[in-house]
């Protein structure tokens, strides 16, 4: 009988071994990641800023202008967290473009290893001589995003990181984005990506609880314009999801002018308020409207190929003209579509009155990242 326990104990362990090394083709069993998202940890033995260290990044404009973090940067951990918890441009109250926690290597423990954002600082010099630096996905747990900086002193760590600082942050920017496009695939409002289809040729993963208010085309100061205008209305925040589309005929069309002005009479013409002769506007005074040129890159899934393209990104300040004190934040993203000869947008923009907003604004932003226009489309069935 004991025999008899000892082979079923032993099976057992065995099964269990394999289960363990099954995933991934013999890797490991990941567990979920823990931490919300834009939510970052921050591993580094933390020590004072010399004073020729804060003499030189007091001649930086990158730090301290404008952000959220506003104290003085006298260590490594304030010189980290100055980039990383800047604040988010053109939103109406500040907020970072990540919350931070930072931890002594020794307190890094198992019990932290899964967070879904770990940014280490590995300084030593018996292990380095120039400072370098790795990514890992999916290291400790799934879905992760573990980023390491190995260098031999604070001196090469804060040269690397005057250079390089704003890079390491986007890169974490772009893995959450990736999360929250993989999540959208599976939940999508099939009607409005028919609609979509059918008005652009092209496809965008539109959540599931967003409804489609408006699929239609008007002629605008003589242009013929293409429009879908979806929303999500449940609970206390509004988030709205525009698709506009107009011939492509003028050499400057993607220029920050051309792009804000485009978009005034768009929103204008379609978006009111409850007030009668109300209409939508681009706040310009207090926040003007921030233009970028930006690759746009996602990764592959079993709809679209990967794609690395560019894209112009207009970030501002929406608010209702001759209507109620209404307004709020956006995001736009602009392509050619190169087959029809188009300028398609795609836009999100949000309401919610006293309440934070970088997480929901980052969220509905990434459904703009699932936009595949018809030459990313044709890779599919070649």
């Amino acid at each position: 009988m004991k025999r008899f326990y000892a082979v079923i104990i032993a099976s057992v362990v065995l099964l269990s071994a394999v289960v363990m090394n099954s995933c991934s083709g013999g890797g490991r069993t990941l567990t979920s990641a823990t931490g919300t998202i834009y939510e970052c940890l921050v591993v580094l033995n933390d020590e004072p800023l010399t004073q020729e260290q804060r003499n030189q990044l007091a001649q930086q404009t990158l730090y301290n202008n404008g952000s959220a973090y506003d104290e003085d940067i006298n260590s490594l951990s304030a010189l980290v967290r100055s980039v990383m918890e800047a604040n988010m441009p053109a939103l109406p109250q500040m907020e970072p473009y990540f919350t931070t926690s930072i931890v002594p290597h020794a307190a890094f423990d198992d019990l932290l290893k899964p967070t879904r954002n770990i940014l280490i600082i590995d300084i030593n010099p018996e292990r380095y001589t120039t400072a370098k630096a790795k990514i890992r996905n999916d290291y400790w747990s799934t879905p992760q995003a573990v980023y390491t900086v190995q260098a031999p002193d604070a001196d090469a760590f804060t040269t690397w990181w005057e250079t390089n600082g704003e890079s390491v942050r986007k890169w974490f920017v772009d893995r959450e984005i990736e999360r929250q496009g993989r999540f959208l695939r599976g939940y999508t409002n099939l009607e409005a990506r028919a609609k979509l289809q059918q008005r652009f040729y092209s496809d965008m993963y539109i959540p599931e609880d967003y409804m489609l208010l408006m699929d239609t085309a008007v002629v605008l100061d003589g242009r013929k314009v293409n429009f879908l205008w979806c929303c999500n209305n449940k609970g206390p925040m509004r988030r709205d999801l525009l698709v506009y589309g107009y011939d492509y005929t003028e050499a400057d069309a993607f220029t920050p002018d051309k792009l804000n002005r485009m978009r005034d009479e768009v929103v204008a013409h379609f978006v009111s308020g409850s007030v009668e002769g109300s209409k939508m506007g681009t706040e310009y005074k207090v926040i003007p409207p921030v233009f970028s040129e930006i690759t746009l890159s996602s990764p592959a899934d079993k709809d679209h190929p990967a794609i690395h393209v560019w894209a112009a990104e207009v970030r501002g300040l929406w608010k209702l003209i001759d209507g109620e004190a209404m307004g709020g934040p956006y995001v736009s993203l602009t392509r050619l579509d190169e087959i029809n000869q188009q300028v398609i947008t795609a836009e999100t923009f949000l309401y919610a009155s006293g309440q934070k907003k970088r997480n929901a604004m980052r969220q509905a932003e990434a459904i703009l990242y699932t936009l595949r226009l018809p030459q990313d489309l044709m890779l599919v069935d070649n």
